[in-house]
């Protein structure tokens, strides 16, 4: 509960901090020190300290997990905010203002973490959501932007839409929101009870992967990432993406068993789906941002291994490629708001122009593709775990594996342009203070392909 106070609260400060500090770099240190408060109350909440103590029973449950990934993304948005601050202040507005934004992106998502009803569901989805289509069609002068967000905010009121169908088919089946009510079995339950509520999830299965952008709902991905600010692409496609696949985990670990034998069927479609569409999409771009776009639903492919059963692989694997996900995201984006270009020539000659960023580049790229003593590794690693301890067959992280294979293939392109061929990087100017704040993430990456371990301790303590 602390989280979702202290988010919302510091939202409406940052929208008031404009009038009271005019310097963008007073608002900047405003909105992380903000963070480093949600952290600390969030911290405090799972050593059992609350703001407000409310009760919320049958609304929230605040489980370690839950919280314990709440802490995760509140660092990694400061970690983005850290590195990305000057960025957003140049685009033309009060930074202050998206700073407000943000904020209320994370109050949505400590909702999502800590959900116990379908309405409690609803919420924290529109929350995260409506930010969202206020920061992609944030570059009012940007005719891709503002296309960007009009498909954005239609194709995101149609799912809600058919997430709304959803939960309301299963409070016909079982006459409650709650998560924990008791569920019909597919061989005791009474056929049209059964039939409302495998509707029902059905359609809230289809709305949540179009939250995290998996296939065959994906289709808004590439122009909406495409058209948004660079800079926000990044924050979308990480953070946002991680705290929907927590919901995602929430709903169907407990109800997956309600969907019967098709469960399965449904979701290993779902799985290769979506792996097939990102991964060959993306091998045939030329656009760096828009190939990453079509990474970000290939590797939403791979984290729906997490949704197939209840298991610490499951639980630490989530958490685990959240993480490396967004840390390898966040910093390759970071790099890609410096090009003049996005085009994959260039960044020829890179290598030779600017080292450091050409090294740090080429970690990013490296964990995303899951290559040895990266933490992408190791997130992969987990994830298929996840699946065989679920039961699954051995078919499907075969396919998996070979997708990966795939993967490589446009990711080391990008290397390839950078050290093997001859020409001048399309870049701005880099200060040396920036590359050092990718180092640092680049550095992170290296540390949980070694020890991934670090990033659970906490979890179980």
């Amino acid at each position: 509960m602390n989280a979702i106070i202290v988010s919302a609260l510091l939202g409406v400060v940052m929208m008031f901090s404009s009038w009271i500090f005019k310097s963008e770099r007073l608002q900047k240190n405003l909105a992380l020190v903000g963070l480093l408060i949600l952290i600390f109350a969030n911290l405090a909440q799972i050593n059992g300290w609350y703001v407000v103590d409310i009760n919320t029973k049958g609304m929230l449950a605040f489980t370690r997990f839950g919280l314990y990934a709440n802490m995760l993304l509140f660092i990694l948005t400061f970690l983005y905010l850290f590195i990305n601050a000057e960025e957003i202040e140049a685009i033309g507005h009060q930074a202050a203002d998206f700073y407000a934004l943000f904020f209320f992106i994370l109050c949505g998502a400590s909702i999502l973490t800590s959900f116990d009803n379908l309405l409690m569901l609803f919420i924290g989805i529109e929350i995260l959501s409506i930010p969202l289509y206020i920061l992609t069609g944030s570059d009012k002068k940007n005719l891709l932007s503002n296309e960007a967000s009009l498909k954005y905010f239609l194709m995101g009121s149609f799912s809600t839409g058919i997430l709304l169908l959803g939960i309301t088919l299963c409070y016909g089946a079982i006459g409650s929101f709650q998560l924990q009510a008791p569920m019909i079995v597919p061989s005791k339950g009474i056929a049209m009870e059964q039939y409302l509520l495998s509707a029902g999830l059905i359609l809230i299965f289809a709305a949540m992967n179009f939250k995290v952008s998996a296939a065959p709902f994906h289709f808004w991905t590439p122009d909406v990432y495409d058209g948004a600010p660079t800079v926000f692409t990044g924050f979308m496609a990480t953070i946002v993406k991680a705290a929907g696949f927590i919901a995602f985990i929430g709903i169907f670990h407990a109800q997956a068993k309600a969907l019967g034998n098709s469960w399965e069927l449904l979701l290993n479609f779902v799985i290769i789906a979506t792996l097939l569409v990102g991964n060959i999409s993306a091998v045939f771009q030329r656009s760096v941002k828009r190939m990453l776009s079509y990474s970000s639903i290939a590797q939403a492919g791979f984290m729906l291994f997490a949704v197939y059963g209840v298991s610490d692989f499951a639980n630490e694997g989530i958490l685990l490629y959240a993480v490396v996900y967004s840390i390898a995201s966040i910093g390759i984006f970071s790099v890609l708001v410096k090009m003049k270009d996005y085009g994959f020539e260039a960044f020829n000659g890179l290598g030779k122009s600017n080292p450091l960023l050409a090294f740090v580049t080429t970690v990013f790229l490296l964990s995303l593709a899951g290559i040895p003593l990266t933490g992408g590794f190791f997130a992969k690693y987990y994830m298929l775990n996840a699946i065989l301890t679920a039961g699954a067959g051995l078919w499907i992280v075969i396919i998996a594996v070979l997708f990966a294979a795939v993967s490589v293939y446009y990711y080391f392109k990008l290397i390839q342009a950078m050290y093997f061929v001859q020409g001048t990087p399309a870049i701005k100017e880099v200060p040396k203070t920036y590359t050092y704040k990718l180092l640092v993430l680049a550095v992170l990456l290296l540390i949980l392909g070694v020890f991934p371990n670090l990033l659970f301790n906490y979890l179980y303590f």
